[in-house]
């Protein structure tokens, strides 16, 4: 082949790349971006029921702020917390719909009253990036240092430690679902306990940094930082990637969130505005147009079927999609 027919090839499949990626861009209905006086990182957010949503973040190591709306996601009230610090990375509700927040220094903020009052605590020094109580006495947490290593912490009511697991790949975020079954999630790497937290069993899913989960039962979907998507309908015996991060005939996204209103309408959302839906159940998806630059971290399905988004530098936008 001359190398006059190899840049021919080579022209044509970057033309038809890019316009295949742009036929493929959907447009919302409506975009409102919410504004508040702040320039924090939002990592999470989540309805703890019809009218009450939480937003947390913060700036990493000068503040925690916490947003909490009580007209179901429309408009918010702002609170720092001098005490804690350091920016909140994960959210998880707990036992007796209590909300569990944690960041840097191993800082814990959990509410009782749906937000309305915060009590704060320290685990010890690490950086928490998600953990909740599965029952009145019993914590557990994960932390991480640079992707390297990990650890599974379980703490008592007092919020000291008996028991840590160290792991030598980091972790993201954990999702426990009762006190005796859960997951966490990481670098190359999904676990999954069945058995109260005793042990942890690598599962059959590798190939991305795994970012977030959204569990239906048995259906979850997972995304990672590369920007594939799997799905597996057994609780995590089984996997099928839905979407391959590591070809590179696709757009590469950053992905951060996944979420899925129903088994077929789902929505992914991750670096540089990147916001992606699919309308079969993660086979396909394509891309909205973009209204922000700024990294998206958390997606929500609202009471009304909106879209809640939020991300760093303060952005939050509710969505008509």
């Amino acid at each position: 082949m001359s190398k006059k027919s190899f840049w021919c090839i080579i022209s044509l499949f970057v033309f038809s790349t890019f316009f295949s990626c742009k036929k493929d861009q959907l447009l919302l209905q409506n975009v409102k971006k919410i504004i508040i006086n702040s320039n924090s990182d939002f990592h999470h957010v989540k309805f703890l029921n019809d009218t009450v949503c939480i937003i947390a973040g913060g700036i990493e190591f000068l503040k925690a702020e916490i947003l909490k709306s009580n007209d179901g996601g429309f408009t918010f009230i702002s609170n720092s917390y001098p005490q804690a610090g350091k920016a909140m990375l994960g959210m998880s509700m707990g036992a007796n719909n209590s909300i569990y927040l944690c960041g840097t220094d191993g800082t814990v903020l959990y509410s009782s009253d749906l937000g309305t009052n915060w009590l704060f605590n320290r685990i010890d020094w690490n950086v928490y990036v998600g953990g909740t109580f599965v029952n009145a006495d019993t914590g557990i947490f994960i932390s991480t240092v640079l992707q390297r290593q990990s650890t599974i912490t379980q703490v008592n009511s007092n919020f000291q430690i008996f028991e840590n697991k160290t792991y030598l790949f980091g972790l993201n975020d954990i999702y426990m679902l009762n006190s005796s079954t859960g997951y966490v999630i990481g670098y190359g790497i999904i676990m999954k306990t069945t058995d109260y937290r005793k042990s942890w069993k690598t599962l059959s899913i590798v190939d991305d940094n795994f970012t977030a989960m959204d569990i239906h039962e048995n259906v979850i979907w997972i995304c990672g930082a590369n920007g594939s998507i799997y799905l597996t309908n057994d609780g995590g015996d089984n996997w099928r990637k839905l979407r391959n991060g590591n070809d590179i005939t696709i757009p590469h996204y950053g992905l951060r969130s996944i979420i899925f209103k129903d088994m077929d309408s789902g929505w992914a959302v991750g670096d540089d505005g990147i916001f992606i839906h699919s309308d079969d159940g993660g086979l396909h998806w394509a891309e909205y147009k973009k209204f922000t630059t700024n990294n998206l971290r958390s997606i929500t399905v609202c009471p009304n079927n909106d879209l809640i988004t939020v991300g760093d530098n303060g952005t939050i936008y509710r969505i008509t999609p």
